[in-house]
């Protein structure tokens, strides 16, 4: 037997959050073929890992690279930092089924312009992303608000009988089409109006799919746990799995209540399949919202449609050299985007190290000056909490990254080496990893990951991507509440 790639002397973490043992990895047409003592064993490429830990590719379950992954395919934001799947149409916004009539409204503009959104079924969406053949896959869920922007002429209140009946056929076609479920974004102003009522109508189409709900909460802050209870009311109610959104405890007033929202998920998860993914930072990013313009924390912009020489810096220096208010500077740097620092790093520690919660980079790629968790997130959960900080072991930060994440969002025979499965792989140095992404240069490649494939194929060696792409869109399969079950 002849292997297309053999990865010899590797220290294998499985993403089964079992500890590492040593082994060779032979790959063949896209998939792993054998694990084990290969030492006879023979392929078109050798490759020696010296000891280094060969892990299941990461699965970034939360992001906004809806349109990224066709207009620029080459990602490398993520695979740089050994992402080799992404999940797109989170917090409410997706770039399917949108039809619009005009610039699309807040969050919606996180993902570009109206130029961006040219995918009125999700089935165009689902066959431009195969035809841009982007460097990762690309697995997608359908936007609440993306469907109130197509059957609500005002997105300040909730949807008419009518209304959510038209957004229902559009999620049903959308289900039907691979969709993984439905993404709400309620904080937002474009959702808060909707009352929970529109949301169950909508969340009922997911049960016959096996599909899943996941949101972004109604509040984030002081009303965080009553935000928890409708989540979790509407998936009890839609018999459909809840993810929240990238839990935290928002604002100052609400640092150190992460014991009560992690006791509030682990009694939910005594009923029903709920989960969250969280990302690696005490700083959260979003557009600029006029809710959250604050003085107890700094606030920097990331970008600015009539001030876009202003992205990168804080808001209260902005204020400052035009003598006025944070909330006059705000209104006037409108529609904008910001960096928060809002949350307690103790909160995120605990969140991040729940075994519930998964990782996701939550990583804005239109930003000009985008959070670093966009480049960075992945790493820094490998290097910084588990190696320096010794938050988890590091197989458990790969689960969290990898057998976990596929588990929740039935991706099949991905997110854990075994044979047989999908070769979607990052080699990367224990001792060297790390995210180099901060908060005044944001965009750079982590350290330490040294190869990536994706579908069997190496798309990033030594540092550098190669150019070669073979993510695929991957729909949805089978029941997704089965992944909740372990």
């Amino acid at each position: 037997m002849r292997y297309d790639t053999l990865i010899r002397n590797a220290l294998v973490i499985d993403g089964s959050d079992r500890p590492a043992y040593p082994a060779d990895v032979a790959l063949l047409e896209g998939r792993i073929a054998r694990i084990g003592d290969l030492q006879g064993a023979v392929a078109g490429e050798e490759i020696d890992a010296a000891g280094r830990v060969l892990a299941p590719g990461f699965i970034d379950v939360h992001t906004h690279d809806d349109t990224v992954v066709i207009r620029q395919p080459q990602m490398l934001p993520k695979l740089s930092q050994g992402v080799t799947t992404v999940i797109v149409g989170n917090c409410g916004i997706s770039a399917s089924p949108v039809s619009l009539r005009g610039a699309p409204p807040d969050p919606m503009n996180l993902l570009g312009s109206q130029a961006a959104f040219v995918y009125p079924r999700f089935r165009d969406y689902r066959d431009a992303v195969d035809a841009a053949q982007p460097a990762v896959n690309v697995a997608a869920l359908i936007g609440h608000t993306a469907l109130r922007s197509n059957h609500l002429d005002d997105l300040y209140r909730t949807a008419t009988a009518e209304e959510i009946a038209a957004m229902r056929e559009q999620l049903r076609a959308s289900l039907e089409d691979g969709a993984l479920g439905l993404s709400t974004g309620l904080a937002y102003a474009s959702a808060f109006s909707a009352e929970t009522a529109e949301v169950l109508q909508l969340a009922a189409e997911l049960s016959a799919f096996g599909a899943v709900y996941t949101t972004h909460l109604r509040s984030e802050f002081e009303p965080v746990l009553e935000a928890m209870d409708e989540a979790f009311l509407i998936g009890r109610q839609a018999k459909a799995p809840v993810i929240i959104s990238h839990l935290k405890c928002a604002g100052a007033g609400n640092w150190g209540r992460s014991p009560q929202l992690l006791a509030s998920l682990e009694q939910a998860a005594q009923e029903h399949p709920v989960g969250c993914d969280c990302y690696p930072y005490a700083a959260s990013s979003s557009t600029l919202d006029l809710k959250q313009v604050t003085d107890a924390f700094r606030i920097t912009i990331t970008w600015s449609t009539p001030h876009p020489e202003l992205s990168g810096r804080d808001l209260m220096d902005i204020a400052a050299e035009w003598r006025t208010t944070l909330l006059d500077a705000a209104r006037r740097l409108q529609p904008a985007g910001a960096v928060y620092y809002g949350m307690d790093e103790a909160d995120v520690r605990r969140i991040l190290a729940h075994p519930l919660s998964m990782i996701g980079s939550d990583g804005l790629p239109e930003d000009p000056f985008p959070h670093p968790r966009l480049w960075g997130a992945f790493p820094r959960v490998l290097g910084h909490f588990s190696r320096d900080l010794g938050l988890f072991p590091l197989h458990t930060a790969v689960h969290k990254m990898t057998g976990l994440s596929a588990a929740r969002f039935g991706l099949k025979q991905r997110g854990e080496i075994r044979e047989g499965h999908w070769a979607d792989l990052v080699l990367f140095d224990p001792a060297r990893v790390r995210d180099v992404a901060d908060f005044k240069r944001p965009q750079q490649a982590a350290e330490g990951i040294d190869g990536v494939w994706v579908n069997g194929v190496r798309s990033y060696a030594e540092g550098q991507a190669n150019g070669r792409r073979h993510g695929r869109f991957l729909a949805r399969q089978g029941d997704l509440r089965e992944g909740f079950n372990g």
